[in-house]
């Protein structure tokens, strides 16, 4: 019976995904482009706004739009532009205004040539304008006579010349109208997405290789491929890498400096393609002579649609590009498993249920409640001898010793002995072998190394205790933590900060001697000695990430490249301890002053105290006490006692606005109130006027270095979202700092256009 569910619950996942994979990889279009005449008019939907942007090449075609108008998308044929936008009375009422382009480049007024149920999906080819309504029915326009029988319900269209291309909710490719090798030469299979250029077209199966029919021109490229863009002879296809291929009449091809460049998505029209890239969602067009000598068309447009809600998960930045409010849709191009049907149905109760069967259902829930009962109890025990608790992050220089303690003493003050848990704990940590690659310290030698923990070695403080810098007989450069004894007159109080300062050592030891990555500060060893608690670290010659941005004036952090850096440095550590350390591990105490810096500059993440091992996929931790430090703490975390990874996400966000504006996360503004990092940059960078905020410090960015810092701007902005489920995974946060430091390496190939567009 269980396993039947489970085998069930598959399935529909693999339909959810089928599902998802063929209806939201065509969706509604943020770039457009026309051709008339011997002009082309290359238009994109502007952040935020959602309003037209417009330039044509050569110069010629004036644009008189509104820019009061919000579109959801754009699309363009032979001198006609038409733009879907709601209904000012009801936002399930879409209107579609359309602009007709004479051919010495003037332009005719707008005219509506739609109102009705809300559209979907829109497409056009040279000629004509076809939709899909919420009930997936087909609607055409600018196509007199027009008018096929039979089936014209599609999850997603394509349309050509004379032609249109749709796939059903099966993914099965139904051609409608009289093209020669178009109409009844379909492709047999399931498909995922769809492309029509004049006279063929082309198909992504759901394995993503790549099927064509009809007067194809030029050599089909091989791979894996998740969009496509046709034109006239020619065509191009984004691969899985986001790369871009290219092929058609006249051996037509990517240019070659574009060869590198990964892009979102493609849209082509004719002769003339474009690409918005992936890195900043600029707009990029090639395959005319006008575009050679300058390929950027625009610094940054809406990659896609804006949508309440996305089935395959939002594009990173696209909250803020869309006012905060939506976000854009990522495409659905994963492979999907062919389904396979569930086993039969376990027979009806009331047939042919035995005796037999009966005995089998009995014994089975006798099992499995025997089963909970016995997980229960261990759990019962493990959390009253852990006390299942987690500590707050204190000023720690708020326990000091008792009045009566002699300084610089060798002992221990006189305090109880360490409490039966941390002992309980220690000893199964040791039996089960996780502190087997760490070198064990006597106590004598680390006092001898610290001259008795003097002030004049001591660099800092962590989670539960002091950090000294030491020298150990053998010349190697340690840092040594060691736990702090609480004393105070109230015996509970004093009990529980011990607990906690116990439960921060265990935590960081139990961690860190599991956990190895270039990225992770190396624990060394440990000392475990009556009440003493050492923990033995890697020394870090450069000290902390806080220090360089707020306290030393003569840094190497004077550079745009070396920040991005150190912030891709610092991601990869938490990306480790979230994807790929088992079970996962979520910091809870991200910040600049825990991300150290060793002698080559690379960035380490340091101070596992707060640390816990992670929940499952889709999980929480429920009712945890907040830990952490104030201006990086997830005030979704605060709010709802709910912790996840996505919590260490919003600290790190506020990291890298400290890197990009120099300012703590709480510091003081001009008049001297106390200030939030967040309240002070995020506002600018959604107006993206993100260089009137960026650290003074470091010289102003080259055009090619603002992108990139732009760009991590609003993956910052990204981060620091209200709830946690908006914010994106570490994983994608490594991959776009990658790619913002590589663009800050690179020499201005590709500058900012010089087209002005016309509003």
């Amino acid at each position: 019976m269980g396993l039947f569910f489970c085998e069930s619950h598959r399935v529909s996942l693999l339909i959810v995904s089928f599902l998802c994979s063929v209806s939201i990889c065509s969706s509604l279009s943020s770039v457009s482009i026309s051709e008339t005449s011997n002009l082309t008019l290359v238009c994109a939907l502007e952040p935020q706004r959602s309003s037209l942007n417009c330039a044509s090449f050569p110069p010629g075609i004036q644009t008189p739009f509104n820019s009061n108008y919000s579109f959801s998308g754009i699309v363009s044929g032979e001198g006609f532009l038409c733009g879907l936008r709601p209904s000012f009375s009801s936002s399930n009422i879409s209107v579609m205004h359309c602009w007709r382009f004479s051919s010495d480049g003037t332009t005719i007024e707008f005219k509506r040539i739609y109102e009705g149920p809300g559209l979907k999906q829109l497409d056009a080819g040279n000629s004509h304008i076809c939709g899909l309504n919420e009930t997936n029915a087909l609607e055409c326009w600018r196509w007199p006579g027009f008018n096929p029988t039979g089936d014209r319900s599609f999850s997603t269209i394509a349309v050509g010349e004379g032609f249109v291309c749709g796939l059903s909710e099966a993914g099965k490719i139904k051609c409608l109208g009289n093209v020669t090798g178009i109409s009844g030469q379909e492709p047999r299979g399931n498909y995922s997405v769809i492309a029509a250029g004049f006279t063929h077209a082309c198909a992504i199966g759901l394995d993503n290789d790549l099927e064509c029919w009809g007067n194809t021109v030029g050599n089909k490229p091989q791979g894996k491929f998740k969009a496509l863009a046709l034109g006239q002879n020619r065509s191009c296809a984004l691969r899985i890498n986001e790369t871009v291929v290219c092929w058609g009449e006249n051996n037509f091809s990517l240019p070659e400096e574009l060869g590198g460049y990964e892009f979102l998505s493609i849209e082509a029209k004719r002769n003339v393609f474009c690409g918005v890239l992936t890195f900043n969602y600029s707009l990029f067009c090639w395959g005319d002579t006008d575009f050679n000598s300058n390929f950027m068309v625009f610094s940054r447009v809406l990659p896609g649609p804006c949508r309440d809600s996305c089935p395959c998960g939002s594009l990173l930045g696209s909250g803020f590009l869309c006012n905060n409010v939506r976000s854009i849709c990522q495409t659905c191009n994963t492979p999907v498993v062919p389904i396979t049907p569930p086993p039969p149905s376990a027979p009806s109760p009331s047939s042919d249920l035995n005796g037999k069967m009966v005995a089998f259902l009995v014994v089975g829930c006798v099992g499995s409640f025997c089963w909970f009962l016995v997980v229960g109890f261990f759990v019962f025990r493990h959390c009253k001898g852990r006390g299942c608790r987690v500590h707050d992050s204190g000023p720690l220089d708020e326990t000091g010793r008792p009045d009566n303690a002699v300084p610089n003493q060798p002992q221990s003050p006189q305090v109880p002995s360490a409490p039966a848990v941390l002992e309980k704990r220690l000893s199964q940590l040791t039996s089960m072998g996780n502190t087997g690659r760490l070198e064990e310290f006597s106590l004598q030698a680390l006092i001898q190394a610290t001259n008795n923990f003097s002030e004049d070695h001591k660099v800092g403080t962590g989670s539960f205790g002091s950090v000294y810098h030491a020298t150990l007989d053998d010349g190697r450069e340690v840092a040594i933590k060691r736990a702090e004894i609480t004393c105070t007159a109230s015996y509970a109080i004093g009990t529980k900060r011990q607990e906690d300062k116990d439960n921060a050592f265990v935590n960081e030891l139990e961690y860190l001697s599991r956990l190895h990555h270039k990225n992770l500060v190396r624990l060394l060893g440990f000392c475990e000695d009556s009440n003493e608690r050492v923990l033995v670290y890697e020394y870090m010659d450069n000290g902390t990430l806080h220090d360089h941005l707020h306290k030393f004036q003569d840094s190497p952090f004077m550079s745009w490249a070396v920040r991005l850096k150190i912030a891709s440095d610092a991601a990869r550590g938490i990306e480790y301890l979230h994807e790929y350390a088992v079970p996962p591990i979520i910091h809870r105490d991200i910040k600049s002053s825990n991300i150290l810096l060793d002698g080559n500059w690379s960035a380490k993440v340091s101070d596992f105290g707060l640390s816990l091992l992670g929940p499952g996929d889709d999980e929480s931790h429920l009712s945890l006490r907040a830990a952490g430090t104030v201006g990086y703490m997830d005030p979704e975390y605060y709010r709802l006692q709910q912790l996840t990874t996505k919590s260490d996400v919003y600290s790190f966000g506020v990291v890298l606005l400290e890197l990009l504006s120099g300012c703590k996360a709480i510091h003081r503004n001009e008049n001297g109130a106390p200030r939030n990092v967040i309240d002070f940059v995020v506002p600018y960078i959604l107006r993206d006027e993100i260089h009137r905020v960026l650290d003074p410090r470091v010289p102003p960015p080259t055009p090619f270095e603002i992108e990139a810092v732009a760009y991590v701007g609003y993956l910052a902005a990204d981060c620091i979202r209200p709830e946690g489920r908006d914010r994106p995974s570490m994983t994608e946060i490594v991959n776009s700092l990658d790619k913002a430091f590589a663009a800050c390496l690179l020499p201005p190939a590709l500058s900012r256009s010089s087209t002005d567009s016309s509003t």
